[in-house]
């Protein structure tokens, strides 16, 4: 956090001790006493000082600093680098390098707080002895004659209570703080350490608060605003009063004056300049939060909580802010259609995903942030109803027995189910006799994906899943084929874009990179895909699901270009949905309540909730080149085994 350019003005031309008026005037002592006292507890105390600093060996060690870092407010961006929000926890800071600070705003600090800053070695004898005696002759505690390398210790390592003990520590710190570290080192430690307001701690985050700009930008008028805060901040913020603060504004500059750090000319343009504020920044909320929140539980899983807190991190992350914001317009108007339609407190979740590199694009955990922020997308295990059967027909082509085109029947079959039997129904209660796997998906029987479950096992339809990444618990029970789990929307999305990539699968992620405040790289998400399917039996269920689309239950979701998908529905019509996919894109739509109750008598995924899906994928492909999917033929059929 050094720098290893000097401070502009170190040497400004200023008047020694003239400049310090404060003494004139105290009690009843006269000009020629009250120096002589000054001089000599000035002596007394410096020299004192530094006997101390021999015999103080159980203060903290301050070559602690050589390697100190504070905490640091963590920004969360779009793609494209728009901020969607900070996350901290009591410090919001963002660290600047001295030669990012504005020389005004240098300038102004150093003369209200410490005008003789680059002269001391720690402490300044002149000003402790001043606040001896104003001190003294007021009866108590009314200067503290700390330096700017006095307050930094006392921030760091001391209480904020007010004893002679504590001052002796101070100075003591102060003493050994200079003898390891530079001027510009602690003078830019200094500033972005003291707290300014507001819950701003460094110059960085209070200038982009108050005045909506880096620190590196400040006019003076602005900075001797900011200097005047230091004492007190919320008292003099201009957020508060700005009568006050332009009163402490004045003093900040009335003492530049003084000190010959500004002319006359400078100091009347100061005081003339417009202040254009800004506004407090300090826990607000985030532009999209069901994306953030999501950002934030992936942080704290891979760095933990404290990091995320105060590790000043860097997130890029996989969605563009103006394509969330359209996807969760089309939530918000398909949750009032669907109300219209007999749906009552219905909740929709949506997620797309790029296949090719399993970035998310889109995250939408409910219809409204505002008033929930629980994210049904990533947190919501519901039944999947009929859109897990593409789970046991690959399962089932990838052993190479079994083609889009195999017969099985759809007829009645009755099965030994623990202690009972378990007699499988069809949707509509019928039977269709002999049909090819094609036709059963298209159609969504229920019969014929129980019997090719059973005929290549159960056991080996969940390794599929765990290899897609559905983690939710699952038994190889009969109706397993039937989408009888708990699964969420990402989960589901994920999975279906596994297969839009013939198989290759990188870990399902919001976030590109991750960087520290310095730009040193903490995580890189590029895509790594790795071969997890086998890619004619990924291609295979791909085919097969476009016929879905065109001739079957999720006719209601064509969009006029090569797309797959699969609707959803259980049978105590609970839970709905639409997964759907092309090449560039994969989306899984998911309708439900968040009690658990049944929506409407007939509610379906073909229905109600393919239209959804149509509409947003209609508006995300609008400046997508349609593309076709690679046929089965285009990969080796894997062998009978």
């Amino acid at each position: 956090m050094s720098s290893s350019r000097t401070f502009e003005d170190k040497q400004p031309q200023r008047r020694a001790s003239s400049g310090f008026e404060f003494l004139k005037g105290v009690g009843q002592v006269t000009g020629g006493t009250l120096l002589s006292i000054t001089m000599l507890a000035s002596s007394i105390v410096a020299g004192g000082l530094v006997g101390l600093a021999v015999s103080f060996r159980n203060l903290p060690d301050v070559r602690q600093l050589r390697n100190f870092f504070p905490s640091e407010t963590t920004y969360i961006y779009d793609v494209k680098g728009k901020l969607l929000t900070s996350i901290h926890g009591e410090a919001n800071r963002e660290v600047a390098s001295l030669d990012r600070i504005s020389p005004n705003l240098k300038r102004a600090v150093l003369a209200s707080e410490d005008s003789h800053f680059y002269d001391h070695h720690g402490i300044n004898p002149v000003g402790v002895g001043r606040a001896v005696v104003v001190n003294w002759a007021a009866g108590g505690v009314k200067e503290g004659g700390s330096t700017v390398t006095m307050q930094l210790v006392k921030n760091l390592f001391l209480t904020r209570k007010r004893a002679f003990t504590r001052k002796i520590a101070e100075g003591v710190l102060a003493i050994r703080l200079e003898q390891i570290l530079s001027k510009d080192q602690i003078l830019e430690m200094y500033l972005n350490q003291v707290y300014w307001g507001h819950n701003n701690y460094g110059v960085q985050t209070a200038a982009r608060s108050y005045f909506n700009k880096s620190a590196e930008y400040l006019n003076l008028g602005e900075s001797a605003m900011m200097a005047g805060l230091i004492q007190a901040p919320e008292e003099f913020s201009p957020f508060v009063s700005m009568k006050l603060a332009k009163q402490k504004q004045k003093e900040v500059l009335g003492r530049m004056l003084e000190l010959n750090w500004i002319n006359q000319q400078e100091y009347d343009n100061a005081l003339k300049q417009e202040i254009k504020l800004g506004k407090i920044k300090s826990f607000q909320g985030s532009a999209l939060p069901y994306v953030t929140n999501a950002v934030a539980q992936e942080l704290a899983k891979k760095f933990g909580r404290d990091a995320l807190l105060k590790g000043g991190m860097r997130v890029q992350t996989t969605v563009d802010a103006e394509f969330q914001q359209m996807a969760e317009q089309t939530v918000s108007k398909w949750h009032k259609s669907l109300l219209g339609q007999g749906l009552s407190k219905n909740q929709i979740a949506l997620v797309a995903i790029d296949p090719r590199t399993h970035f998310i694009k889109a995250l939408v955990g409910g219809v409204d942030s505002k008033t929930s922020e629980f994210n049904r997308a990533t947190q919501a295990q519901r039944q999947p109803g009929s859109a897990f059967k593409p789970f046991v027909y690959y399962t089932a082509f990838a052993t190479g027995k079994f083609a889009p085109d195999t017969t099985v029947v759809d007829a009645p079959v009755s099965y030994r189910d623990g202690d009972g039997w378990y007699y499988p129904k069809n949707y509509d209660g019928g039977f269709s006799g002999s049909m090819s796997i094609r036709q059963a998906l298209s159609v969504s029987r229920n019969i014929p994906v129980i019997k090719i479950g059973k005929s290549v096992g159960m056991n080996k339809v969940i390794e599929a899943c765990r290899t897609l990444g559905i983690m939710s618990p699952m038994e190889p029970v009969t109706s397993l084929p039937l989408g009888a789990i708990g699964v969420t929307p990402l989960e589901m999305a994920s999975a279906y874009a596994t297969f839009a990539n013939y198989g290759w699968q990188s870990p399902p992620t919001v976030i590109v990179r991750v960087t520290d405040s310095s730009g040193n790289v903490l995580l890189d998400n590029t895509p790594k895909p790795q071969l997890v399917l086998d890619p004619w039996a990924s291609a295979a269920i791909i085919d097969v699901m476009r016929t879905v689309m065109t001739n079957g239950t999720g006719k209601g979701a064509a969009i006029g270009r090569p797309a797959a998908g699969k609707t959803g529905t259980t049978s105590s019509e609970k839970d709905i949905w639409f997964v759907g996919t092309v090449p560039q894109l994969t989306t899984a739509v998911w309708v439900g309540r968040d009690d658990n109750k049944q929506l409407a008598s007939g509610a379906t995924g073909g229905g109600m909730v393919a239209p959804v899906w149509r509409d947003f994928m209609q508006k995300a492909l609008k400046d997508v080149p349609a593309e076709n999917f690679k046929p089965p033929s285009k990969f080796p059929r894997p062998k009978p085994n």
